[in-house]
This record gives C-alpha cells, structure tokens and sequence, in this order.
C-alpha cells in the first residue's frame, strides 16, 4: 500500500508538472496572434525584382543542390535538417519540422527550389512540386501555437486541480482516488488536442477547425471526469484503479 509519504510526493510531482506545463500553454496562447500576423504578412508578400542583397520582405526563389541531409531518425529531439549549395558554392544549413513530404526524400545531388525571405530558407520545393516549410517558415505556426496551447493548458489546469486536491483536501482513499480521476482525465484532454492538431495538418483543414473539432471531446472528457470523481467519492465499486475508470470512460 502506497505510504502517505509517498502520495504527497506523487502529488508535488503532479503539481510542478501541471504549473510548468500551464506556463508554457499560456506561453503558446500568446504566440498565436503573432503567427497569424507573420503568416499573412509571408502570404502577401511580393516577389522580388532581382537578388536581395540584404534582408528583404519580399520573396527570393533560389535554386539550390543538396549537399547532405539527415532525418535523425530514432534521434529523440533532432529536427531533421539538410545543407544546402548555391551555385556559388556558400552553403545554407535548414532544419524542418518534420521529414515528409519534402525533406525525407532529400538526397545528396537533388535539385531543389528555396524560397527566401527576410534573409531565411523559409520553404523548400523539389523537382515533382512538392512543398514544406522549414523551421523558419510561417505557414502552419499559428495551428502548431494553437494546438499545443490547447493541449499543454487543459492538462495543465486538470491536473493542477487534481494535484491541489490530493494535497489539501482531507478524507482518505475516496478523496486519492477522486483527485486521481481528475488528473488522468486531464491527460486525456491534452492528448486529444494533439490528436486534433495532427489531424488538422494531415487534412490541411483551416485554423478554426482545431476548436471545432477538439471542443466536443473536451466536453465529453469533463463530463466523464466529473461523473467518475463523483462515483469515486461515494465510493462506487469499479472506480479503485482511476486510470482503469478513464480507459472505460474512453
């Protein structure tokens, strides 16, 4: 059987875990007007008339050779990233998001479009006319800001409560038991917002679908919530092992 040592220890792990991911949701909220702002500004942006020869908000095409690439497979937090060669030998390091649909299929030798602009790489197109965004692209940002602040603060605010009720509120088991259900129903929020995102980019769909389509599973998560941390304080057979409750209730 768990020590009260030990339950108050699980409960301040939660805590700092909730308040550091609550900062960095916040912190994305607040990004995603920016992005808007800057990927409009790129979509508007007019080609320029000749070479910029310093940063420009005009858009440059420039043909470049792959010299090498690496997706960093299996590299846990490695972007994948490729050097690039002007014809006049300088080169130019880019890192992307991802390895599809572009960059995975990069080899040394392959001729490829960059589109430069205020003195980055910001897109890459290969020779079949596919397209994708380096890190330093802003087309996508503001649904990766958006997304993950959903995710990082619902989780955040579940289990910070969760993890505030485990600490303070006093009645034993069923109150452990209860706050646990909160919690793990917060994780469930979260990662339905990343499923969301991801589904969002792999279907190409607009902004505003991330809300539309994440708000009613929120809902359906909380009311789950609620009704499992009730059966949990009456002490309702079944509800001993939360994580078991939110899998059912899932």
């Amino acid at each position: 059987m768990e020590s009260k040592t030990e339950r108050i220890g699980g409960a301040v792990a939660w805590l700092v875990l909730a308040l550091v991911t609550l900062v960095v949701g916040v912190a994305m909220a607040f990004q995603v007007p920016e992005a808007l702002e800057r990927e409009r500004e790129f979509r508007a942006a007019p080609a320029c008339a000749s070479v910029p020869v310093e940063v420009s908000g005009c858009v440059w095409k420039q043909d470049f050779t792959v010299r090498k690439a690496d997706m960093h497979r299996g590299e846990r937090g490695e972007s994948p990233e490729a050097e690039l060669v002007l014809p006049s030998g300088r080169t130019w390091d880019v890192t992307f998001r991802t390895a599809d649909p572009v960059a995975s299929w990069l080899e040394p030798g392959d001729k490829i479009v960059g589109l430069i602009w205020y003195g980055q790489v910001v897109e890459v197109r290969d020779a079949d006319g596919r397209r994708q965004q380096t890190s330093e692209g802003p087309v996508e940002w503001p649904e990766d800001r958006l997304g993950g602040a959903l995710a990082c603060i619902s989780f955040g605010a579940t289990a910070l409560v969760g993890a505030l009720w485990s600490l303070f509120a006093r009645g034993g088991r069923r109150h452990m038991r209860a706050a646990a259900v909160v919690r793990w129903h917060g994780v469930g929020l979260g990662a339905a917002a990343i499923l969301t995102l991801w589904a969002q980019q792999a279907g190409d769909w607009p902004l505003w679908t991330i809300p539309a389509v994440w708000g009613p599973l929120a809902l359906l998560l909380v009311a789950s919530m609620v009704a499992f941390a009730i059966a949990a304080l009456r002490g309702a057979p079944g509800k001993d092992d939360p994580r078991a409750a939110v899998s059912s209730a899932l």
